[in-house]
């Protein structure tokens, strides 16, 4: 379970102010898939990154009662003059997990031949990114943290990630920011919609759904 206690959050940048938390008050169950739904600029990335713990709110606090994610795919956090191993055996250690055994998963899923024991400034994005999945995928969490990212690279590819991943979502939850109908309807039981600030979550998906398309005069992608 997360628990969103007070927050907020605004952003401020040449005297123009953009609120993305206005005092938001929710819990978001443990076990569910939950889509986090907004026009784009609602802050929808800004609040996952706040419940992973890379930004910090201005005010009001997140509880987390179970282990949750970084954003799955971020892959700024490598060290980019160490090779993809260098960097899990890092990872490994600060989230006390098994070294061979998510060395092994990665190497394995990543697909990245001689380039796994290479810096990942050589990387092309797409590599990075194969990478980066194969890592959030390789360490199980409660709770994964989804931003819009959750198949990279070729069709063969594409399906592999969404096979891991859907495998994933049988033993945990996960918040997950999509402009996909299809895939929320797929993925997620439950929703949330960001709008002007404030946080309405919904118990059945088809109730998020239509109250974003409301905001959205009726169009789900934005």
């Amino acid at each position: 379970m997360i628990e969103l206690r007070n927050l907020s959050k605004t952003f401020h940048l040449k005297g123009v102010h953009k609120t993305i938390a206005n005092n938001i008050s929710a819990v978001f169950p443990r076990g569910k898939s939950i889509a986090i739904l907004g026009r784009n600029g609602a802050g929808k990335s800004t609040l996952l990154r706040m419940i992973s713990g890379s930004m910090e709110p201005d005010s009001g606090e997140i509880i987390c009662h179970n282990s949750v994610s970084w954003p799955v795919g971020f892959g700024r956090g490598f060290h980019r003059e160490m090779s993809a191993a260098q960097n899990i055996r890092f990872i490994a250690r600060i989230y006390g997990v098994d070294t061979n055994d998510l060395l092994d998963f990665v190497e394995d899923f990543a697909e990245l031949g001689k380039h796994f024991r290479l810096p990942i400034k050589t990387y092309s994005s797409g590599m990075t990114s194969r990478l980066s999945f194969g890592v959030s995928m390789g360490i199980r969490f409660d709770t994964y943290l989804v931003d819009e990212v959750t198949a990279v690279g070729d069709v063969v590819f594409k399906a592999k990630c969404n096979d891991v991943f859907s495998e994933r979502l049988k033993e945990s939850g996960a918040l997950i920011v999509s402009h996909s109908r299809n895939f929320v309807l797929q993925t997620c039981q439950s929703g949330a919609v960001l709008e002007d600030g404030k946080l309405s979550y919904f118990e059945d998906i088809h109730d998020a759904i239509k109250a974003h398309e409301e905001n959205m005069s009726g169009r789900f992608d934005d």
